[in-house]
């Protein structure tokens, strides 16, 4: 390539179909024709612009990353792009669809709760003797039902529902959907955060259980009961849906924790989060301390070392919504720990294994976290019933391998 060199710079000496050099005592300046330049050479007082008005590498990445901003990517395109990579497959896409849409749905209830008359109490009792709210009953029926719909289920069982049930209208599904419909529902009456969780299982014919006091079960109700029994390792994916200040959608495939919001000006849910990791430490805990006095000595003992300001002066401080969904997703974002322990009351806790529990911890390890009931890790407990209830202490890796400690 020619270099000409110039001793009295002007403008007309230009030329952009070569490179041209400028020297001077004082500066000296490159133009060539892969870049925009807009600088000024000076040479003997004179202000020289030089400006190359050529297709630019620089220009066209400002352009696709002005035009980024404006891309979503909904969960469905997600999911979709998932089982391209080879890691779900299509029946699975199916049924994690209808989750989102019966969430969907659940979210537009809880929203309109107080006008839609679904306030208060249904008048029943679940499989756990526990007053049901109308939107317990609700819910349940809406998840349910979209889960039928999808063709893709063999069975579901609910926290709601004394026995798993076979779906009739499914003639080839065989994912096993256990669900939380509307986790924390004693607080619909102050709108504060509640949320569905969700687990997906593959049937497990080797799972055996003692039926010894359900003789009545038939034989359709016991094959669902052993293929529902399955330790939280077996879970293909889990989730959960929190109803809030912004209807969030969390899940995994074991392959990370994503984060999708609902975007109520199309109805879709947006990918957000990605990757999701917990702080392996953290400040905060979320304990319902109301029930102290009914504890393990040991667990007092925790619990007053998080009280204890230490030598930086600064103790733990105390979260606690009454929502598993609405403490655990602000202990997954910003670190901590939350535990519903056993007390003199609830020997085993309160919290369900196979709804509540597996699907949480198996969410939390895939961002890194721990869940544990104080000894072993939830993941590998061995369900004997299908309402079993387990402890739970989940959150930061650090935070709950500190606590173990005081098991141990």
């Amino acid at each position: 390539m020619a270099v000409s060199t110039a001793t009295t710079p002007t403008t007309s000496s230009l030329s952009f179909s070569h490179l041209s050099f400028f020297q001077h005592k004082k500066t000296s300046f490159l133009c060539t024709k892969n870049s925009i330049v807009k600088r000024k050479c000076e040479h003997r007082g004179v202000h020289v612009k030089c400006m190359v008005l050529e297709k630019s590498s620089a220009a066209e990445a400002k352009k696709t990353k002005r035009q980024s901003v404006y891309k979503l990517q909904t969960l469905t395109s997600w999911l979709l792009k998932q089982e391209q990579d080879g890691i779900i497959d299509a029946e699975l896409t199916i049924v994690l669809s209808s989750i989102s849409m019966a969430c969907k749905q659940i979210a537009s209830l809880v929203q309109r709760a107080g006008i839609s008359k679904l306030t208060g109490v249904h008048g029943a009792f679940n499989a756990h003797g526990e007053d049901q709210k109308k939107l317990d009953v609700v819910s349940n029926e809406v998840f349910s039902n979209c889960l039928r719909a999808s063709g893709r289920t063999g069975i579901i069982a609910s926290e709601e529902e004394d026995v798993p049930v076979a779906v009739e209208e499914s003639y080839y599904g065989n994912y096993i959907v256990v669900f939380d419909p509307l986790d924390g529902s004693s607080n619909i009456d102050a709108a504060v955060s509640t949320g569905s969780i969700f687990g997906i299982y593959s049937p497990n014919d080797d799972c055996l259980l003692d039926l010894e006091e359900s003789t009545t079960l038939d034989t359709v109700e016991q094959r669902c009961i052993v293929n529902v029994c399955q330790p939280g390792n077996n879970l293909l994916a889990a989730g959960y849906c929190m109803y809030s200040s912004s209807v969030i959608f969390v899940l995994t495939l074991g392959n990370g924790v994503f984060s999708f919001t609902l975007d109520p000006m199309f109805g879709e849910f947006i990918l957000t989060q990605e990757n999701i990791q917990i702080p392996k430490a953290g400040k905060i805990y979320a304990f319902n301390e109301g029930n102290y006095q009914l504890w393990d000595d040991r667990l007092k003992k925790y619990i007053d070392h998080l009280k204890d300001p230490g030598p930086s002066g600064k103790p733990y401080s105390a979260r606690y919504i009454g929502s598993l969904v609405g403490d655990f997703h602000r202990t997954l974002l910003y670190g901590g720990i939350y535990g519903y322990p056993r007390n003199k009351k609830s020997r085993n806790g309160k919290l369900r294994l196979l709804y509540e529990c597996a699907p949480m911890c198996f969410i939390v390890e895939q961002a890194g976290g721990k869940g544990s009931d104080g000894q072993q890790r939830i993941l590998d407990i061995q369900p004997v019933e299908i309402h079993q209830r387990v402890p739970l202490y989940i959150g930061s890796i650090e935070e709950v391998e500190k606590l173990e400690k005081y098991f141990s």
